[in-house]
């Protein structure tokens, strides 16, 4: 896999560089300056592939801080036009859920704050049992036909919903969701089984999150080590596992072969996993971005992916 190597979402016109970028540090542990340099440092690494929502990262600030910053640094760059810009409707209070008159608030509030036209990739962000797949498709449609948003995506959904959503849109005409997003990394494999399965033969495409087990994945977590993070708490729980440690320890060995940084292969063996077009990261800071991009450049072999494989495995 090469940098300069774009992958397709589904069957859309969506190409997209082989690791997104997740913002949802945005306005939390990132200021708006880092986000620029941020920002600025994936575009100038061949990067393209931008994912937000309008809850990011409202847990911490109590706004919807990162894509109001994703707005301003596209207006100052002037580079809408090169991005395919992704963020998600249903979680932020006020207007949670998928009912029709809350996408329809949802998306208006977000190209408000992105200061945009239309979003590439707009995602359910979790599922709601409470509104009919129907409607909640129709009114994508009705955005799509209004040029606000281009595709679709379904976020946190199981297998069983996901099949249905979809069979609910082969049979009334309405728009398919062309791609999941759902937790995934060497320390979380659930994916790998049905709900992969519908992935693959419905033909979407899956951009995971979580990808570095809440930075577990990076390799600075040890026992006895300190790390300064929001999340080192749930990331060292990982260390109470057998498959841990293993995992960190295969994670170091082909890192040192090809002289990157552990998250890079972390990163690496996720993206050439089936269905798999482009996994979510996030960074604070340009330092932290780094492995990020070096993940798109690098090719592990054959027995580097088994090995971690092997040692991930549950």
């Amino acid at each position: 896999m090469r940098s300069s190597e774009l992958r397709s979402i589904a069957t859309t016109d969506l190409s997209v560089f082989p690791i997104c970028l997740g913002t949802n540090v945005f306005g939390w542990t990132a200021d708006r300056a880092a986000s620029f340099e941020v920002l600025d440092a994936y575009i100038e690494g061949g990067g393209n592939f931008i994912d937000t929502a309008d809850v990011y990262p409202y847990w911490a600030t109590g706004e919807s801080t990162s894509e109001t910053i994703i707005g301003e640094w596209m207006a100052e760059r002037g580079n809408r036009d090169s991005i395919v810009l992704a963020t998600k409707v249903g979680m932020l209070e006020g207007v949670k859920g998928l009912a029709p008159a809350t996408i329809r608030t949802a998306v208006e509030d977000s190209l408000r704050r992105l200061r945009t036209d239309r979003i590439d990739l707009y995602w359910a962000h979790v599922d709601d049992k409470d509104t009919p797949l129907a409607d909640t498709l129709a009114t994508f449609g009705q955005l799509i036909e209004e040029g606000k948003i281009r595709h679709i995506g379904a976020s946190n959904y199981g297998a069983e919903r996901l099949a249905e959503a979809l069979r609910v849109a082969d049979d009334e005409g309405l728009p398919r969701y062309v791609a999941l997003q759902q937790q995934y990394s060497l320390m979380e494999r659930d994916y790998e089984g049905g709900l992969r399965d519908v992935v693959a033969a419905e033909g979407l495409s899956s951009t995971p999150y979580s990808t570095l087990a809440r930075g577990f994945l990076t390799g600075k977590y040890a026992p006895g080590v300190t790390v300064d993070s929001p999340r080192a708490g749930q990331a060292a729980k990982y260390l109470e596992t057998e498959r841990g440690p293993r995992t960190i320890e295969a994670l170091t060995k082909v890192s040192a072969e090809h002289d990157v940084e552990p998250a890079a292969v972390a990163l690496a063996w996720l993206a050439v996993q089936p269905t798999i077009t482009a996994p979510i990261s996030s960074a604070r800071d340009a330092r932290q971005l780094q492995p990020l991009l070096t993940a798109a450049a690098l090719t592990l072999t054959a027995d580097e992916l088994r090995l971690l494989d092997e040692a991930s495995r549950p």
